[in-house]
């Protein structure tokens, strides 16, 4: 193909046909054209767009440079969530096994973080023993026994991703929507999913500053999710604070084990679950409503409660994680421990008051300092360092009580986080009002 005349065209603001799309994503996975010419493709993108019919034509050529998942016929419907990334965001961990036991197959395929944004993949490498690669044929056959799986893609699903979002991360254009459209779906159409939920942050540490960009991100992946076949829905939800009380590999893992216990008869479940729980059954409900398992939300909404109750949910996690290949006596022996990092110094509140603010990117920027997080791709991280205990928005602390607790690879590096971190927190005499973690649903 004449990849230049294709540079040109989108430069000038044309439309590219269909063929061209297909022609110029098959270049990119044979790397028959050199990556100056693919990286000014992607500038004439980011700064031209793509139509709607554009980027379903990328998106679908992009699923289809690899291999796709096939399943075998089952009446269980086959449903993912997807988020684009936030500090403390571990839903997929207790959702996943929350949806097999609702009678959903889950073929989660997850990713690793970069910058100040946890990736779920990261967080299971903190599992010992744990297998975030797995065989496509292996993939299956626990997604078809367990009910559910978390990994990484495999070598051959949506190689084209693989190869043009390591250039867009180099030149600037990750931020182009019609880009992050196909680079997202195309992983998730590859699934071969029937019902999709997706959780589009926003906010001080989210990847979309503002709502009205998270809206038009969300509802751009809606409508090529249900053009091409999957029924799909987006929540808009705020990332100004940490999602949970804990940051950070390992202890996101506890946080998500936590939230998959069952309430104790009459208890309700600790506070510091309250938005963790919140995000998960919203992202149920979600996809029951969509499957058509559940007549409407509220009918969903108790459904979901019920089942992350009855202490199923927590069983099915130990069964996914004994079928991806963990040692479960040394997973519980880790699990027993208050912390497995070297050095940990608590935080304390300077005054009485009420916590206004707990910025999610001072913390995200302090833990990837720590060696939790990554400044480049084949960085090595530290899982065992983060932030827990974290004091939220809203709630009345007294002098002298914790705000948060730092985990540290030494007593010195967590003195000098905690004093960074103690920047994240404002707190004044009087409560304000906060806003509500989910903000808008986009269908």
């Amino acid at each position: 193909m004449n990849f230049l005349r294709a540079i040109e065209d989108k430069r000038d603001a044309g439309e590219l046909a269909s063929d061209q799309i297909r022609e110029i994503v098959s270049a990119c996975t044979a790397s028959s054209v050199p990556d100056y010419q693919i990286s000014a493709f992607l500038m004439a993108v980011f700064l031209r767009g793509l139509s709607a019919r554009e980027t379903r034509d990328l998106t679908l050529a992009m699923r289809d440079s690899g291999d796709v998942l096939t399943f075998p016929a089952d009446p269980r419907p086959l449903v993912d969530k997807h988020s684009t990334g936030g500090v403390g965001d571990k839903v997929s961990l207790p959702l996943a096994p929350l949806l097999a036991c609702l009678g959903f197959r889950v073929p989660m395929i997850s990713g690793r973080g970069l910058g100040i944004t946890g990736g779920t993949l990261d967080k299971l490498d903190s599992i010992p023993g744990f297998k975030t690669s797995l065989p496509a044929e292996r993939l299956t056959d626990i997604v078809q026994n367990v009910g559910c799986v978390i990994c990484g893609q495999t070598d051959r699903m949506v190689p084209a991703d693989k190869k043009l979002y390591a250039l867009r991360d180099v030149t600037g254009t990750v931020p182009s929507i019609p880009l992050i459209v196909a680079s997202i779906l195309s992983k998730k159409l590859a699934e071969g999913l029937q019902t999709l939920v997706l959780d589009v942050k926003f906010g001080a540490a989210a990847f979309m500053s503002d709502q009205s960009r998270a809206r038009e991100l969300g509802q751009a992946m809606v409508r090529l999710g249900n053009d091409c076949g999957v029924r799909t829905s987006a929540l808009l939800t705020r990332m100004d604070a940490p999602l949970g009380r804990a940051a950070g590999n390992w202890l996101e893992v506890k946080e998500a084990v936590a939230c998959l216990e069952p309430a104790k008869p009459g208890h309700e479940p600790a506070r510091a679950l309250d938005d963790l729980r919140e995000l998960v059954l919203a992202c149920t409900v979600q996809l029951l409503v969509q499957s058509g398992k559940s007549r409407n939300e509220a009918d969903a909404l108790g459904e979901a409660k019920s089942c992350l109750a009855s202490g199923a949910p927590r069983r099915k996690w130990d069964e996914m994680l004994e079928a991806q290949g963990t040692d479960l006596e040394a997973f519980y022996k880790k699990l027993a421990l208050d912390s497995t990092a070297a050095g940990i110094v608590e935080i304390r509140a300077p005054q009485n008051g009420f916590v206004t603010q707990c910025d999610a990117r001072i913390i995200g920027e302090t833990i990837r300092h720590l060696g939790g997080g990554r400044l480049q791709k084949d960085a090595v991280l530290n899982y065992e360092v983060g932030v827990d205990q974290l004091r939220k928005p809203g709630e009345q602390v007294t002098k002298g009580e914790t705000l948060a607790r730092v985990h540290a690879a030494s007593n010195a590096s967590a003195v000098k986080a905690a004093e960074r971190l103690l920047n994240a927190f404002q707190i004044s005499a009087r409560s304000a009002a906060t806003c509500p973690l989910i903000a808008e649903v986009v269908r």
